[in-house]
């Protein structure tokens, strides 16, 4: 469809990192993403890389849900059509995938593996007592740039949907500029703390997905409304419930119901969670009664070698036998 693609970077990009780029040869590029490329291809690894830590970190975040995050490496939509519709799990992606990028291209500037940009030196507020500042401030403005030049390219219609990519993606930027903390080092004699030299960082990327994951459980339900413009009309979003706060730029909007995840569905995109790892002690959504939809699980023994009757030798060194373990492993019928 129009939208999947707006993530059409996908498996073709995790050998990025090695050979030179050529940026016509990156399938799905639009005129202005094409353009950036060339300009930026020097950091066009890190946004590749970016993406990449994205979608990992999607599939981290829902890996016990009935829907997993599952990428189709046979085509350009690396979501297959889930994205297509303007849910929530739409929403997570964009905003996480925008995270990434503009984490990515920031880390990697701040490394000096580029020449186009560094570290951050307009340092925000004057130092605190005992510190000064030092080290290597992360620009986020410069990757949030990156990403939402990037990004934001294929997001330029009318429409109700890019409205919802653009505010999506910004709220996964945004989540960076306020999970940024600073980090501080020790000099003086033998690791005395005489002066702390403190910079700008980002934080892990999984807390990152974590703050997301929590956004993506608070998303905003929107309903679309059609204006008319001088350019013709004009779709923009507006909450559906007056009586929940209206959604900031930190949260995440949606405007259509998530499909049922339960059965696989070629026009939904949904796998179904036939054969899926389920969680037999859960009551949650990993718990084989939900994962499983109430189709109930099959039960089988897996052997695993597993180190165990490890003894400590005086000095230094650890021997351990191996033993064969069983293991109860729960599939969804």
């Amino acid at each position: 469809g129009p939208y999947g693609g707006s993530l059409a970077i996908g498996h073709q990009y995790s050998s990025l990192g090695t050979q030179p780029i050529l940026c016509g040869s990156i399938p799905g590029l639009v005129p202005k993403q094409l353009r950036f490329c060339r300009n930026y291809v020097e950091i066009m690894p890190s946004v590749a890389e970016g993406v990449k830590i994205g979608i990992q970190e999607c599939q981290h975040q829902f890996r016990g849900r009935r829907w997993n995050c599952t990428t189709v490496n046979d085509s350009l939509a690396i979501f297959g059509p889930v994205l297509d519709k303007a849910t929530r799990e739409s929403a997570f992606v964009h905003a996480i995938a925008s995270a990434g990028v503009a984490f990515a291209v920031t880390r990697s500037c701040a490394e000096g593996s580029a020449t186009i940009c560094g570290c951050d030196t307009r340092h925000k507020g004057s130092p605190g007592e005992g510190w000064k500042w030092g080290g290597c401030s992360e620009d986020v403005e410069f990757g949030s740039m990156v990403s939402r030049e990037f990004a934001d390219a294929r997001e330029n219609r009318p429409d109700a949907r890019s409205a919802m990519n653009r505010h999506n993606n910004e709220a996964g930027r945004t989540s960076i500029i306020e999970l940024m903390h600073l980090k501080c080092k020790c000099h003086g004699l033998s690791g005395s703390c005489e002066v702390k030299t403190c910079w700008w960082s980002q934080p892990d990327f999984r807390v990152i997905g974590d703050y997301l994951k929590d956004k993506y459980d608070s998303a905003s339900e929107m309903v679309v409304e059609k204006h008319r413009e001088s350019r013709g009309w004009v779709e923009t979003l507006r909450p559906k419930y007056n009586f929940f706060k209206a959604p900031t730029e930190k949260d995440l909007v949606y405007y259509e119901n998530s499909p049922n995840f339960c059965e696989p569905n070629p026009e939904t995109g949904s796998f179904g969670t036939r054969d899926r790892i389920c969680n037999v002690t859960s009551h949650g959504i990993d718990g084989c009664d939900l994962l499983c939809c109430g189709r109930g699980h099959n039960t089988r023994t897996e052997k695993r070698k597993e180190k165990c009757h490890c003894i400590f030798h005086w000095c230094c060194y650890v021997r351990c036998q191996e033993c064969i373990r069983v293991y109860d492993v729960h599939t969804c019928k």
